[in-house]
């Protein structure tokens, strides 16, 4: 298997209290502003220190109504269109969907095109507007990977090109301190399943498998008892850089169809998918079951009656629109292992 080049951020800020030190990141054009996107849930921790700033234009964003859709890029851009030409860099504070619309606002601006346009691999032509990326919940890896995730109406692709990744990030565990519980887990869930599907899968390589593995280990401890947030927001670090660097699976691909469909969040959905899985990831699905059990988490059961013919068909379509990581987790030749009536059976177990 040919590789990319190894993809990693240039520059990173850790610590507690670091979303203090921003000023650091940014580029040093004083006769431009920062556009600063943040998670209305967070607004606390963004408007103290950030509002009184001549130089630090807010937006907020509700992440909490549905993961992000690309009509509401194209929305914040004609909504903001007079600040555009003078701003010179992004930052997005908050959640992976929040991270993911400041990525695409970035990329969408450099490009001239609608965020639907640049869907698929290495679509972009010119970097995006410099960016920055702070997130307040940790395990989806948006703040390391290349990249961000939109629903077009009719299905639900990633933005995926070298242009789509952060230049900077800040990680800051201390900004998740008022996460919810179960917010909480679901997130970091979703760090432990990628991990999961890079070590399982056939991309992966000697590098991406050190990242993958350490964050596994970190997310061990941290699932112990939960009071340690700097162990689950390294690893969401590492879980990304490892997940640029190879792929994810299964799971992945089955999740966005629930997404899709039911407007499932995404570490919700790969926590309901994972749960069935135990034929592929085996021991991996028994840990999470356990993990689960221990902090009385119920996953939903979505289907018991079944599910209508139309939804399920759609829900496949989906699933098989996910080429790579399907490949990813059965080879070169998944579509031989893996029809659509092992899908549908996969979904109704759910």
């Amino acid at each position: 298997m040919d590789f990319r080049i190894f993809k990693q951020l240039p520059r990173l800020i850790y610590g507690l209290g670091s979303i203090n030190r921003l000023p650091e990141l940014l580029p040093d054009d004083i006769n431009k502003k920062t556009v600063m996107i943040y998670d209305s849930a967070v607004e606390q921790v963004v408007t103290p220190q950030f509002s009184n700033s001549e130089k630090i234009i807010l937006i907020p964003y509700n992440s909490e109504k549905s993961e992000p859709y690309t009509s509401e890029v194209a929305e914040i851009i004609e909504k903001y269109d007079d600040i555009w030409p003078d701003t010179k860099a992004i930052v997005g504070v908050g959640g992976g969907s929040t991270m993911d619309m400041a990525k695409g606002l970035s990329v969408a601006l450099a490009n001239g095109l609608n965020i639907d346009q640049l869907q698929g691999w290495d679509i972009p032509t010119k970097p995006g507007i410099y960016k920055i990326g702070i997130p307040t919940i940790f395990g989806s890896g948006s703040e390391a990977s290349r990249t961000a995730v939109f629903h077009n109406g009719v299905k639900k692709q990633g933005v995926n090109s070298d242009y789509s990744m952060f230049d900077s990030i800040i990680i800051d565990p201390s900004l998740s301190a008022t996460v919810p519980l179960e917010q909480k887990i679901y997130t970091a869930m979703d760090c432990y399943i990628h991990c999961v599907e890079s070590l399982e899968g056939t991309y992966i390589n000697q590098i991406a498998s050190g990242y993958a593995e350490k964050a596994l280990d970190y997310c061990d401890q941290y699932f112990a008892d939960l009071q340690n947030d700097e162990l689950i927001a390294v690893a969401s670090y590492y879980g990304g850089v490892s997940i640029v660097n190879s792929e994810v699976g299964i799971c992945h691909a089955l999740s966005y169809g629930l997404s899709i469909e039911f407007g499932i969040r995404h570490g919700l959905a790969n926590c309901i998918v994972f749960n069935v899985l135990e034929d592929y990831y085996g021991e991996y699905c028994s840990i999470f079951r356990a993990i689960i059990e221990k902090y009385k988490i119920n996953l939903p059961r979505l289907f018991p009656d079944g599910i209508e013919p139309d939804v399920l068909d759609r829900m496949v379509k989906q699933t098989l629109l996910m080429e790579r990581p399907l490949e990813n987790a059965l080879g070169s030749g998944w579509r031989d292992k893996l029809n659509r009536e092992q899908i549908e059976q996969i979904y109704l177990k759910m």
